[in-house]
């Protein structure tokens, strides 16, 4: 799968990538494999994986959710998915990445000067702490996240830097049905409630994805996010 396959796969969906949007994507798959022979950013280098697995998958919530101009929190973004690739479809988002690798922020902060960003910013810190921090809390429209963690800890990741009223996306792959259900109390404890779900296959390998909405219902207890750690070891059941 190379640019123009990605592009009519896009063109699907309504989505039309202008001539700066396609050279942003270039110039994004070039500096990931330019900066994962130096650092740990993805196991994924053919580019037509890449445009695939990461670019197009990364997308995908946008088939099912309106973007527009949010203020948006991606938790553990890792190389920047999926919230650069959407910032590129929707230059108007304001984007915030989270992430506890020091030098992933610095790649990050790199792609996005050489790519043009603007509305972005990066920070070195554990979602636990961050999401505490009167700077994160409850102040985003959306927060969003892609193969983090299960349901039952991604929801204690996410939810706290929700503002009442917004979202909590997770972008997860097969099994989630099941994930979902087993953090149902979590989710609910949080102050989220499911609002949709949407279940389709990835285009040519087939594999099964789901975009999990969750509506920020009610404010978060206060005394979430637990300490760095504590979600993983002692999920809320």
């Amino acid at each position: 799968m190379g640019e123009e396959f990605f592009s009519s796969l896009l063109a699907e969906q309504k989505i039309v990538l202008s001539s700066t949007q396609h050279e942003q994507f270039k110039r994004y798959f070039e500096l990931l494999v330019e900066w994962n022979e130096k650092m740990n950013l993805t196991a994924i280098t053919e580019k037509k994986d890449v445009y695939l697995k990461h670019f197009y998958d990364s997308i995908t919530p946008s088939f099912y959710y309106p973007f527009t101009d949010q203020k948006i929190v991606d938790i553990g973004a890792g190389a920047g998915f999926p919230s650069l690739p959407l910032k590129i479809l929707y230059p108007d988002l304001q984007i915030s990445i989270i992430d506890s690798l020091n030098k992933r922020i610095g790649f990050l902060t790199h792609l996005a000067n050489e790519l043009e960003l603007t509305g972005v910013s990066f920070y070195h810190d554990r979602a636990e702490l961050a999401g505490k921090s009167k700077h994160h809390r409850e102040i985003y429209d959306v927060a969003i996240a892609r193969a983090v963690a299960r349901m039952s800890v991604l929801s204690e990741l996410c939810l706290p830097f929700v503002k009442v009223g917004g979202d909590f996306i997770a972008l997860k792959g097969a099994g989630s049905n099941e994930e979902v259900a087993e953090g149902k109390k979590a989710i609910a404890v949080l102050g989220g409630e499911l609002s949709a779900s949407h279940s389709f296959q990835l285009p040519i390998e087939h594999s099964e994805r789901q975009i999990v909405q969750i509506k920020k219902a009610k404010a978060t207890p206060n005394k979430y996010p637990r300490k760095p750690g504590v979600p993983n070891k002692q999920p809320i059941t």
